[in-house]
């Protein structure tokens, strides 16, 4: 149903795929307030990326786990600019395949591979729990990390069950750029010019936090968040937000953690909003 979010703002914090929800919010109706969070760059030191790429050709993994597509597609960029992108694509075809959620199956099927299997929630404790029905003892497992997580629980827990675990972390956050901009996206929440915000990955959560403390604004953020609708697209997303002591108002329907069945999630929830009208 078209235009269910007319006369809505909805704040979205740009990262990843943000330019395909922009244009499903704005099909809808609503007015979009695009926020940049950060941008993402390649790894400051392609070195360790790049031997872990040899690694995996010259003696392919049993086990392949890709915790985002982002994470895929730095390394492929890699592997395309050494050369190395046809044979890495052929020895990743030997290895048992597991992705976190749906994105890094997407990017696996960029180059022509399927994973294998997908964890039922996308988050690292859906990882192990998926893993941990497996047997990888004397298993070599190639895992690719995404910045700003502490990632020791999975690590530990492949470890644990016998794995030798080889990490690449593929790329970087620059989270210094788009300060003055998430500045005044928290001034408009406080305003009460936004409807509401949608949270497409935990990252966003962390990013507000850490910019309103930088510039002496958590109060009036935590004030705009109480008048401001928080959509988040999933778990991962709605557990970030209770460990910061923020509240989760809508959230997909169970095992639907995109972005269409987020919007009418905020459709459904929005139906009584009026526009905004700026003080």
């Amino acid at each position: 149903m078209a235009d269910r979010l007319n006369g809505t703002r909805i704040l979205i914090l740009e990262t990843r795929e943000e330019a395909q929800f922009s244009k499903l919010l704005a099909e809808q109706g609503a007015e979009v307030v695009q926020c940049p969070m950060f941008t993402i760059q390649d790894a400051p030191d392609p070195a360790p990326v790049e031997a872990w790429i040899r690694r995996a050709i010259d003696r392919p993994f049993d086990d392949l786990v890709l915790m985002t597509g982002e994470g895929l597609r730095r390394i492929m960029k890699l592997a395309v600019a050494r050369g190395l992108d046809q044979a890495l694509v052929a020895a990743l075809a030997r290895s048992r395949k597991f992705t976190r959620g749906p994105k890094p199956g997407k990017a696996l099927r960029e180059v022509g591979l399927e994973a294998q299997q997908t964890t039922e929630k996308p988050t690292t404790e859906g990882v192990i729990e998926m893993l941990g029905k497996l047997d990888l003892k004397g298993h070599r497992l190639g895992l690719q990390l995404y910045p700003d997580k502490d990632h020791s629980a999975l690590t530990g827990a492949l470890s644990a069950q016998g794995a030798e675990v080889d990490t690449v972390l593929p790329y970087a956050y620059d989270t210094k750029a788009a300060d003055t901009s998430i500045v005044a996206a928290i001034h408009d929440m406080a305003e009460g010019r936004i409807d509401s915000i949608a949270l497409t990955n935990l990252g966003q959560v962390r990013r507000l936090i850490e910019a309103a403390r930088a510039h002496g604004s958590e109060a009036k953020l935590r004030a705009g968040l109480e008048r401001t609708l928080i959509a988040s697209v999933g778990p991962a997303v709605s557990g970030e937000l209770t460990a910061h002591g923020l509240r989760t108002d809508v959230s997909p329907v169970e095992d639907h953690y995109f972005m269409r069945p987020l919007i009418s999630a905020m459709a459904a929830a929005l139906v009584d909003k009026r526009p905004k009208v700026a003080e």
